[in-house]
């Protein structure tokens, strides 16, 4: 993997660390078990985040639809201008750091390759968008058959890496003790508008639109993470028991609360463009100093957790 400071985007990354590896999984369903310490980012990828992706790959042409038109108006956030051969993108003002939507299993994959790769400009090639973590070919795509490469550093999450980050008591002695919901509880969270009170979160339309990533500041999860509760369904590398979807998780802004519980089945086709899902992102293994310095820090503040 190359990952130069001399890349042409600038996105960062806020990285909070997932350890006790070798933990149990939950018994309720036999998820979250993790052999390894790993970084998963602590909010989801947001509109700025995806914009520069999209000024760095999809200026003069845009391929495989990494941008979806639905994304300037609505619930989305990203506004395309110029014409083909010389687009800019922009976050629009206000929704800079609501989480992107309106994004395919594909689009997510394509983004973990660049920021694997280094942030590169250019044509969706395999030096950008085709390979790195993943090797995305038209067979594949067609069989969804598509899986992490060995090597793979910077990826979507895989079920167990998102559900323990997600569930697991970080505080847990034994390391074998779960929460029911992400936000480091075993009660139904309430839906609500922002807050700073424990045990919150953007569902049911509360809010009635995505909200800024780490907007819940006293809800976060065991491990730091935020908004795994509610906002967005969040992408993760599970194929569905049919062969055709990928498991999305975590709850939405438009659902019930009891959708944030562990365990809730839910899945869509990786091609769908929807505004209710979004992703974020895990580094494997834990980076050295050196790749932190690089991927920075988005600047967002820690908030405190359960």
């Amino acid at each position: 993997m190359i990952l130069s400071s001399a890349a042409a985007s600038a996105v960062t990354v806020d990285w909070v660390t997932v350890g006790l590896p070798g933990n149990a999984a939950d018994v309720q369903n036999g998820h979250g078990s993790v052999g390894y310490t790993y970084r998963i980012s602590r909010y989801e990828v947001t509109n700025t985040q995806y914009a520069e992706f999209l000024n760095a790959v999809a200026m003069t042409d845009d391929p495989n639809g990494l941008y979806n038109t639905a994304m300037a108006s609505g619930f989305g956030g990203i506004s395309r201008s110029g014409t083909s051969g010389s687009y800019t993108y922009s976050p629009v003002v206000g929704r800079e750091l609501m989480p992107v939507n309106y994004v395919s299993f594909w689009d997510a994959l394509r983004f973990a390759n660049w920021l694997h790769n280094g942030q590169l400009s250019g044509t969706q090639d395999v030096t950008t968008t085709e390979d790195g973590a993943y090797t995305l070919t038209a067979e594949g795509i067609a069989g969804n058959t598509i899986q992490r490469n060995s090597g793979a550093q910077i990826a979507l999450p895989d079920l167990d890496e998102w559900y323990k980050a997600a569930y697991h008591n970080a505080l847990g002695v034994q390391a074998t003790d779960w929460f029911n919901y992400p936000t480091a509880n075993d009660s139904l969270p309430t839906c609500s508008t922002p807050s700073g009170t424990t045990n919150r979160a953007n569902c049911e339309f509360a809010v009635g639109d995505v909200t800024t990533v780490g907007s819940y500041s006293g809800s976060g999860s065991a491990w730091e993470t935020f908004d795994q509760g509610g906002n967005v369904w969040e992408w993760s590398e599970a194929v569905d028991e049919t062969g055709d979807g990928r498991r999305i998780l975590g709850g939405v802004f438009t659902g019930a609360a009891t959708a944030m519980g562990a365990g809730f089945p839910a899945f869509d086709h990786p091609s769908n463009h929807a505004s209710v899902e979004g992703f974020r992102l895990v580094m494997i293994p834990e980076p050295s100093t050196g790749l932190l310095v690089i991927l920075g820090l988005i600047g967002l503040g820690r908030a405190r957790r359960r």
